[in-house]
């Protein structure tokens, strides 16, 4: 196991050559269709082994940021200055008619299923992405060493060794927590029901962004509660500006918000905004429930913080979960409800009794030895380099007048299209082409953003994709006129 879990020295060698490769042409040092030095150049400069760099530039390849030539060489052959324009902020214009969210959704859920779909609209991992023989290798070893065999309830704030794993996780985040303050669940949902129960009741308020998961409005809905939008700035995440002036007007029970990687739009809030959005909650005492699902998705060196990093007095009640890193069948999430966590117990004695003994003993076991780790590491590089091939695919087949977030992690792009354009009618269009896309009306709740769509990049770039998209963008091209 041991030797599995080390990182040799090339790799090290070779990432950072491949970082500076990207900061040239990041800056317009390197520009698209400039040669880049030859192998025995580049291995000699560097003071790094022929294979090194040849691992180097087929990384750089495998991005789509070079190309290699016969018998020429190395070239550029794609840089940021070729996106598509970056959203802006702004607010979209509301739905002219009052349409059924819920039956959009139920559409879209329906349709990607079936057989043949090319599921653009699925933000989560895909099969080749998630690595099922180690998993169910730590499933196999998790039934050895129990002595029940797992058949047994676990404790009701779960299992010990899954909870002891979490904490020490948290460092990754500046996190200084210990099992005790843990409550698994049935995956991130359970657990924002979980917090949502233990700090509101039918007909409070709750803050949400927009746009948001249409998942998170549709709880709110069916606990009977009321929501509250506030906009989302494609730089800075929740408007706290905004915010600020709604918590004078209104009276806020609570704040829901996914402040890294946000889904649909992919953007983080930087951290010294959610040291501001936990400052500005606490001095109101209301308690902020942070969904923090794809916080280990990012694409820089460094994870950002969450807002459970500058929570002082217990309000920030961060909820989690392995289905977007790791298995999304197996149901595992967690929360972290600071002052709240004897509420959040009672609700979940109430609701499931206990979460499932067998596959939360398996995600411990894959988080001790170290798999995870391991795991995260390849995932975040598989989903970088989708993200960048996806973003260059939209630049050469989608009208130039679109525009899309660049999201440093997650799995979404958030793509604006011209007005003219109706996205339930391009979903209903490209559904017949075996397309499945989230149309942006399924992502607030009176059907707004009527002329935007998100795509996931959670499936490896292949020729299917790349028809998929040429397709896709001929048919915003044909509704855009």
């Amino acid at each position: 196991m041991a030797d599995e879990l080390q990182y040799p020295k090339e790799d090290f060698l070779y990432a950072q050559v491949v970082e500076r490769f990207e900061q040239q042409i990041g800056n317009n040092t390197l520009r698209a269709g400039d040669k880049l030095m030859s192998l025995r150049a580049l291995s000699k400069e560097q003071g790094i082994s022929l294979s090194t760099a040849y691992k180097a530039y087929a990384e750089l390849e495998n991005k789509g940021i070079v190309e290699a030539r016969p018998k020429s060489g190395y070239f550029v052959k794609f840089a940021p200055a070729q996106y598509p324009k970056k959203l802006q902020s702004g607010q979209p214009t509301p739905a002219i008619q009052k349409t059924e969210v819920e039956d959009m959704i139920r559409l879209v859920y329906q349709t990607m299923r079936r057989d043949g779909v090319v599921r653009l609209s699925q933000a989560s991992p895909s099969a080749e992405l998630i690595p099922a023989a180690k998993l169910n290798k730590a499933m196999m070893e998790a039934l050895r060493k129990s002595p029940t065999r797992c058949t047994q309830y676990e404790e009701i704030q779960g299992n010990r060794d899954l909870r002891k794993q979490i904490a020490k996780h948290a460092f990754n985040w500046n996190g200084n927590i210990t099992e005790d303050e843990i409550v698994t669940t049935q995956g991130c949902m359970e657990a924002l029901v979980f917090c949502l129960e233990a700090v509101t009741k039918p007909g409070d308020i709750v803050a949400i962004e927009s746009p948001v998961y249409f998942g998170i409005f549709n709880v709110i809905k069916i606990l009977g509660l009321k929501v509250l939008e506030i906009p989302v700035d494609p730089e800075d995440g929740v408007n706290l500006e905004y915010l600020e002036k709604c918590l004078g007007e209104v009276s806020v029970k609570a704040c829901l918000f996914v402040t890294n990687f946000t889904n649909p739009l992919g953007i983080s809030m930087p951290d010294h905004r959610k040291k501001q959005l936990v400052e500005l909650l606490a001095d109101r005492q209301i308690p902020l429930i942070e969904d923090d699902i794809y916080g280990e998705m990012y694409f820089g060196k460094n994870r950002p913080k969450t807002c459970k990093s500058f929570d002082k007095n217990g309000m920030v009640m961060l909820c989690s979960s392995v289905s977007k890193t790791l298995a999304p069948g197996y149901r595992v999430g967690w929360c972290i409800p600071g002052k709240f966590i004897d509420k959040v117990i009672t609700n979940k004695l109430m609701h499931t009794v206990s979460s499932a003994t067998p596959t939360q003993a398996a995600i411990a076991l894959f988080f001790e030895t170290g798999r995870y780790d391991l795991h995260m590491r390849n995932l975040r590089k598989a989903l970088h380099t989708q993200c960048l091939r996806y973003i260059q695919a939209i630049s050469e087949y989608f009208p130039e007048d679109i525009k899309v977030t660049h999201p440093n992690g997650g799995y979404a792009l958030w793509i604006e299209m011209n007005s003219k354009v109706d996205a339930f009618e391009l979903f209903e269009s490209a559904i017949q082409e075996s397309i499945s896309i989230a149309p942006g009306q399924i992502f607030s709740t009176d059907a707004r953003f009527t002329n935007y769509i998100r795509i996931s990049f959670g499936s490896p770039y292949n020729n299917n994709i790349d028809k998929s998209l040429k397709k896709l963008g001929e048919l915003i091209g044909k509704f855009s006129q």
